[in-house]
């Protein structure tokens, strides 16, 4: 089995059904050890669109990391996931952000995820659940990732 790291974002519809529509989806494959809390995010990239819910999951599977993309874009199309434009609005997105400590580069898949560290809708409930993963690539921990990004547009959700 391996150790995974996905990322979930919903900011369009009902938001947290999205989420938990995907967290149940996600279970076929991906035996789920720990799910953050739910946070609201700002947009990120393209600002002009309504608040992200933003969660991350840790599981393990023993879908390789192709396999795992591939099951990962089929959901989100089962989910109603419908085309936009890059960092547009989603009804569900899911990211892996990592597998294992595995390192690779491929045109249709990049682990560990290379824009995580940038980006607090993901560094905090990563941390929440994994605040001493270790990036293979920087060499930092989720923790010390966390202190280097603006988190004040992240706020957990109350009652999630």
């Amino acid at each position: 089995m391996n150790r995974v790291f996905l990322s979930l974002g919903s900011n369009v519809g009902d938001r947290l059904a999205q989420l938990r529509r995907a967290r149940e989806a996600i279970a076929r494959q991906v035996r789920v050890l720990a799910a953050s809390s739910i946070y609201e995010t700002e947009p990120w990239g393209y600002t002009e669109q309504p608040g992200f819910l933003n969660q991350v999951l840790m599981g393990e599977t023993d879908l390789g990391p192709g396999m795992l993309l591939d099951f990962v874009k089929f959901l989100e199309a089962e989910l109603g996931r419908t085309p936009t434009f890059r960092y547009g609005p989603r009804e569900i997105d899911i990211d892996i952000l990592f597998y294992g400590n595995l390192v690779m580069e491929t045109p249709q898949l990049v682990i560990p995820h290379p824009r995580l560290h940038e980006r607090a809708f993901v560094l905090v409930p990563l941390e929440e659940i994994a605040p001493g993963l270790r990036h293979p690539v920087l060499g930092l921990t989720v923790a010390d990732l966390v202190a280097r990004v603006d988190t004040r547009g992240v706020q957990r959700l109350k009652a999630a």
